[in-house]
């Protein structure tokens, strides 16, 4: 019997060849990726976890190295404490940052003081009958500077007498409604008065709108204060003409005829008086250059002399005054 002849199996082997060494830049360049990634995730978890007060001192630190240059200093608020941003003490009890943080919580009191006395205004409008009447000649409105009262006139019913800075009756009554309301806030006041375009029959030379303006407004002062308004409240007492007119009115409309109360935000009184300050000490500059320069020429040397008077002919002199009067005439 024969048998199958036996398979052969032929087994290859391959030889495994080793990659080449690439080094370790992408482990770095890997950690680089995860360490920027944790650190964005902790800076959005900071900032979600933040109040808008500290999200505000994150923003300053940040912006500190730019307003250090602005202002030509060694620190951002160029104040005389040990430690930028800082006071005295470790604890920062009686430093800058426990200032800005009252000076943010006077803030946030200051607006909620403007809010509720806005929304008092308004319901005394409906209610008081000195003003319920004249609802459609009152304009109230919070804006950045602060709470705007704004008194104006309409065709029908002016609030001063015309061409006067008299005030009519219920105008009184109007300003006077709004005092206890004034008095209750502690922010000072500018009040502004307007005109429409209508000019005078002399025109701009003699009394005319800016005169009329500035009277009106402060004929308004004069009452607020008759009716129990503390004179120091106010800051500014301003006349305007026919410069600030409303927008889309003609400049000649009876509604550009109004009195304008702002009640100051902290902001806006800081600014006024920063201005003024500026103002000041810009005239205090010049007026103390001007009398550096003069001393400067008084003590280079002695003044000259006037030249020595020529003496005239009495008769010569008479005729040449006679004929100077007649070319006069």
């Amino acid at each position: 019997m024969n048998k199958a002849p036996h398979s052969v199996v032929i087994v290859r082997k391959r030889r495994k060849h080793k990659h080449a060494h690439h080094g370790g830049s992408w482990k770095i360049a890997y950690a680089d990726f995860m360490t920027a990634m944790m650190a964005f995730f902790l800076v959005m978890w900071l900032l979600s976890s933040s109040t808008p007060l500290q999200r505000e001192q994150i923003a300053e630190y940040f912006q500190m190295p730019l307003k250090v240059a602005l202002s030509q200093g060694n620190k951002s608020s160029l104040s005389e404490s040990v430690i930028p941003g800082g006071g005295d003490d470790f604890t920062k009890q009686d430093g800058e940052v426990f200032r800005q943080t009252l000076n943010q919580l006077d803030k946030q009191k200051n607006a909620q003081n403007l809010e509720r006395a806005h929304d008092k205004l308004e319901s005394l409008i409906h209610n008081d009958p000195r003003l319920s009447d004249f609802q459609s000649n009152l304009r109230l409105s919070l804006t950045d500077d602060g709470l705007l009262i704004q008194v104006i006139d309409s065709q029908e019913r002016p609030m001063f007498k015309v061409g006067s800075k008299e005030p009519e009756p219920y105008m009184r009554g109007i300003l006077q409604a709004l005092v206890p309301v004034l008095n209750d806030l502690p922010n000072r006041i500018t009040l502004t008065g307007h005109t429409d375009s209508l000019p005078y029959a002399n025109g701009e030379a003699g009394y005319g709108n800016w005169e009329l303006s500035s009277d009106r407004a402060n004929a308004s002062r004069r009452t607020l204060v008759a009716a129990g308004l503390t004179d120091n409240k106010f800051l500014r007492v301003i006349g305007t003409a026919d410069k600030m007119s409303l927008s889309n009115l003609r400049p000649d409309d009876p509604i550009n005829r109004r009195i304008s109360l702002l009640v100051l935000s902290m902001q806006k009184e800081k600014s006024i008086l920063d201005e003024d300050t500026v103002l000041q000490n810009v005239s205090d500059n010049q007026a103390s250059e001007k009398i550096k320069a003069e001393l400067k020429m008084m003590s280079s040397g002695p003044a000259p002399q006037p030249a020595p008077a020529i003496p005239v002919n009495p008769a010569q002199s008479a005729s040449q005054v006679t004929g100077d009067q007649n070319g006069r005439e």
